[in-house]
């Protein structure tokens, strides 16, 4: 009898627990500020308000099945794009023509008061962002025209550099670059972004180039889609001194769910993994797939094997604690990067594992009031900073 009430006990305590964090996620304002789901719908051809369950991280309904509040599409090309500014304008269209399809549950918001307005009519609050400078094609003219269809940030570089901005990767390993940081034009880029109150993105930029934001920047900046570089060793990721440059400036760091830049291992067992593959992958890049679609198809096709070597949701956890011991809680959130990375952390399979997230940091010990901030609250405050009442001419 004694046993039988103890586990009585144990099973109410749990479900106690569930309601607990559970509650705490549906009554937070859940932003996710990097998704690249746009990418999918213009090369693959998927549709985003149907069931793309086993295809994709994300679609409509699990979005909001996840408890997701406000996504931001990353509008993306790499730099060998023809006509990226036309290729940005396209894969607008098609997040407008899903809109156009579905006012009753998801709507384009231009400033956090049309945001929290779609947030309490239970509709998901889009906004467009611009994942690399080089589709404004030297022309602040197009910039502003993105920002005017909805586009709320833009990250200066990816990989690939401009002629006014140096990439991490370019400054990390292109021995050919002859400047880095931000040239004249690229000053007046920030400018323009400040004055536009259009959020200036330092995910995928050099160093050079981020303290040269720091300079330049009269307003809060953002990592869309970064993590930790004292954690993981990946150029794509954040040191010290810049997070607390970050947290100085009032900025915000959404931490990415790659397991490439969470854990130092795990480059090397999906290099593996990929030699062992090597073969089959030549035969799909040979079909016409390009290099991400070939990876994407490969991990879904063994995903016994990939199983392994996905990091622990733990260690996603660990990247989002190091910068709140580092600079505090007013200075994380979350950019998960779904539908532009193959291997997010165990357990996060897809849009609809957010709560785990919320599950984890309860687990921790935070308040519900540092949670709800993690979890969007940060990025709203960065947002609303930014908000801009006139353009600049």
């Amino acid at each position: 009898m004694k046993t039988k009430i103890i586990i009585i006990c144990i099973l109410f305590a749990q479900q106690l627990f569930a309601q607990s964090y559970q509650k705490i996620h549906d009554k937070a304002i859940l932003i996710d500020t990097h998704n690249d789901i746009l990418m999918k719908i213009v090369n693959d051809g998927v549709a985003f308000d149907t069931d793309l369950t086993g295809k994709t991280h994300s679609d409509l309904a699990r979005l909001k099945k996840g408890g997701l509040d406000v996504q931001l599409f990353s509008v993306f090309c790499d730099g060998t794009q023809v006509n990226p500014y036309a290729y940005a304008n396209q894969q607008m269209d098609s997040l407008d023509a899903v809109l156009k399809r579905n006012p009753d549950k998801i709507v384009k918001v231009a400033n956090t008061k049309e945001l929290s307005t779609a947030v309490k009519q239970h509709k998901i609050a889009a906004m467009f962002v611009v994942e690399g400078g080089h589709m404004i094609e030297n022309d602040l003219n197009k910039l502003e025209v993105l920002y005017n269809r909805g586009a709320r940030y833009m990250t200066l570089t990816w990989n690939n550099s401009t002629n006014w901005a140096s990439s991490a990767y370019d400054e990390t390993y292109n021995n050919d670059l002859t400047k880095s940081g931000l040239s004249d034009f690229g000053k007046q880029v920030v400018k323009k972004m400040n004055a536009l109150g259009m959020m200036v993105d330092i995910s995928h930029v050099g160093v050079q180039t981020f303290w040269d934001v720091i300079k330049t920047t009269t307003k809060p900046i953002i990592a869309s889609h970064s993590a930790v570089y004292a954690l993981c060793q990946h150029q794509r990721n954040l040191n010290d001194e810049q997070i607390k440059a970050i947290a100085k400036n009032g900025g915000v760091i959404q931490v990415n769910f790659y397991s490439a830049f969470l854990d130092n291992n795990y480059i090397k067992k999906a290099e593996d993994f990929f030699a062992k593959h090597a073969n089959e992958e030549k035969s799909l890049t040979a079909g016409g797939m390009n290099e991400f679609q070939s990876e994407e198809f490969l991990f879904n096709k063994y995903k016994n094997e990939v199983e392994p070597f996905r990091v622990p949701l733990s260690v996603l956890i660990d990247h989002i604690e190091y910068i709140i011991k580092l600079v505090g809680a007013d200075y994380v959130g979350i950019g998960s990067d779904f539908d532009g990375i193959q291997s997010p952390p165990q357990e996060l399979d897809d849009v609809t594992n957010y709560p785990l997230i919320t599950k984890a940091l309860v687990e921790k010990g935070y308040s519900k009031k540092e949670i709800t901030k993690i979890l969007g609250g940060n990025f709203l405050r960065v947002l609303k900073a930014n908000e801009a009442k006139n353009k600049s001419k």
